[in-house]
This record gives structure tokens, C-alpha cells and sequence, in this order.
């Protein structure tokens, strides 16, 4: 028996996010590239940008002719400094875990977003580690900035572009038992990342802690969302929003390119994790438009909206 989905919406909010292309010899060293650049990356609150793999290419489909990942890198666009936030955690990741490993490269995929003037000039930056030795040279049909390193040459695009995205797309997966919960919420994950263009930011692609917005001590920006933790329903009394028969509660969060990306992988979760066995419900967190202004219902039909 399927599991009921609660007629609400998801809220998500605009972010402003870049991708980059990484290639590297084989998809030992890839996968080392990809896990280290989007490390400690799950949630803005506390990370300096939400990261993830959006899709994996094959060797006919990246410039260089080998094995790739394209990687997203977002913030939110609430932020008065989203510009030099998104550039800062370029820098640094790219910098720290794509040029240190071994035979890596990076691109930038969003080219027409370069040609548009949005774009972060990250190779001349990241080229300065070059120490005097580094140069700019056409490979692959591209304009990149080569730096001399132990283990040869690192290449990567002079720019990196960027666009506005979709932060936040979420949904809860209500369980009868611990075992239930996470079942769905890992066939979801699944789901999700066949989906193009978007990225399940949380460990595994899930948040067994989800949060909410301030907290009892001042200085905390959130905290856990206790109203809905089962272990508290007891002690919670009437205040307690989890159903009865719910033990564990697991949350997939989706950033993506646009709403209709964010939204696809909604519904392909959905469709995915319904039929899990002890699966009570699943819904999503919303907040009455104070974290966002973009909408996905989670009954297919509705159409999404933004304000």
C-alpha cells in the first residue's frame, strides 16, 4: 500500500549557483576530486556553499576526452554578497581539492553564461599558484590557464560561469519504524540523482535533522525542529506535530538549475519512495513564504509558481 501524500507544497528560495566540470583519468580519481570539492557542503546555515554531483559524463561527452562530473556550487541569493560568496567558495574548493588531486582538471560548462557577463575570471586567480611558470594556452578548443605541478600540468577554464537556481526543494518521509524512513528516503536519493541538473546536498543525499529557523538560545541562527523529532511527542504533548505510529522522519533536500529541474526530481523522489513497506507519509516543510518564494506543490497536476 502506498503511502499518503499530504496535499501541501514544498518551499525552496533562489540561489545563485556554478558548475564546474571536472575530468580526470579514471572514476577512482574523479570520484576522490568530486567528494572532496563538495565537501562540508550540505546547508548554507553553517557551510559557505550547498555542493553536490549533479550528473557524471562519459569520455565522448567532456572536452578532454575522459571520465567527468558536473559539479554544482550554490548559495542563496538572499545574500548581499551572494556574488563574492559564490566566488569565494570556488576558489577555495577548487583551488584546495581539484588542482591537489592527481590527474584532474576543471571546466566550466555554463558558457553562454560567460558570453553573457556572468562569470568568475577563477583560472587567473587559481593560475597565480603557478608562482611565475603558469601560461595561457588553447587546449581542447578552449582558452585555459595551464600551472606547472609535480605531477605534470593542471588545466582549467580562464572563467567559470554562473546563473540564478533554485535552493531548498524538500521532502519528509515519515516512517513507521527508523529502518522505513531511511529506506525511502535512499530510493528518493536515488531517484533524484538520475535527474539532470539537480543535487541532493546532505550526506548520502539525506537529513535525518531537519531544522527550523531561530532557536531557545540567541545565538543560533537555527536549531532542531522539535515539534516534529518523535522522541519528543511525549514530552511535547498537544505541541507535537508528528502523527501517530511515526518513529523516524528523513528529509531529502534538492537545489537545481531552475524550479522545473527541482521540481522533475520532486516527483521522481516521490514516485520512488511511496511504495516503501512502513511508509506512512511523506510531505514537505513550508513556511508560509518566510524562506521563499518559490512553490512546488507535491500533488503532480499543480502547476509550481514563484512570487
Amino acid at each position: 500500500m502506498a503511502a499518503e501524500i499530504e496535499n501541501t507544497y514544498a518551499e525552496a528560495f533562489r540561489s545563485l549557483f556554478a558548475e564546474v566540470l571536472v575530468t580526470a583519468r579514471d572514476r577512482t580519481w574523479l570520484d576522490h576530486a568530486c567528494a572532496n570539492a563538495t565537501g562540508h557542503a550540505s546547508s548554507t546555515i553553517l557551510c559557505d556553499c550547498e555542493a553536490g554531483v549533479a550528473t557524471y559524463l562519459n569520455p565522448a561527452e567532456t572536452p578532454d576526452g575522459r571520465p567527468g562530473a558536473v559539479l554544482q556550487f550554490h548559495v542563496p541569493r538572499f545574500r548581499k554578497d551572494r556574488e563574492e560568496a559564490l566566488y569565494q567558495s570556488l576558489l577555495k574548493r577548487v583551488s584546495q581539492n581539484i588542482l591537489t588531486c592527481p590527474t584532474a582538471a576543471a571546466f566550466s560548462p555554463m558558457g553562454e553564461d560567460i558570453e553573457a557577463g556572468r562569470s568568475i575570471p577563477l583560472g587567473r586567480k587559481i593560475a597565480y599558484f603557478g608562482d611565475g611558470y603558469e601560461f595561457e594556452d588553447r587546449r581542447h578548443g578552449r582558452d585555459v590557464w595551464v600551472i606547472p605541478i609535480l605531477a605534470g600540468e593542471f588545466m582549467l577554464d580562464r572563467d567559470f560561469g554562473f546563473r540564478d537556481g533554485i535552493m531548498g526543494g524538500n521532502l519528509w518521509f515519515l516512517g513507521e519504524t527508523a529502518d522505513a524512513a531511511l529506506d525511502a528516503g535512499t530510493a528518493a536519493v536515488a531517484a533524484v540523482a538520475d535527474c539532470k541538473g539537480v543535487i541532493a546536498p546532505f550526506p548520502g543525499g539525506l537529513a535525518g535533522s531537519a531544522s527550523k529557523a531561530g532557536s531557545n538560545y540567541k545565538f543560533l541562527i537555527a536549531s532542531t525542529f522539535a515539534e516534529w523529532c518523535p522522541t519528543l511527542k511525549g514530552k511535547l504533548g498537544e505541541k507535537s506535530l508528528v502523527p501517530d505510529g511515526v518513529a523516524a522522519i528523513q528529509e531529502i533536500i534538492i537545489n537545481g538549475r531552475d524550479l522545473e529541474s527541482v521540481t522533475a526530481a520532486t516527483y521522481a523522489a516521490i514516485d520512488a519512495a511511496k511504495n516503501t513497506p512502513g511508509l506512512r507519509l511523506i510531505r514537505a516543510g513550508n513556511y508560509g513564504g518566510r524562506l521563499g518564494k518559490s512553490f512546488i506543490p507535491l500533488i503532480p497536476g499543480e502547476t509550481p509558481w514563484e512570487e
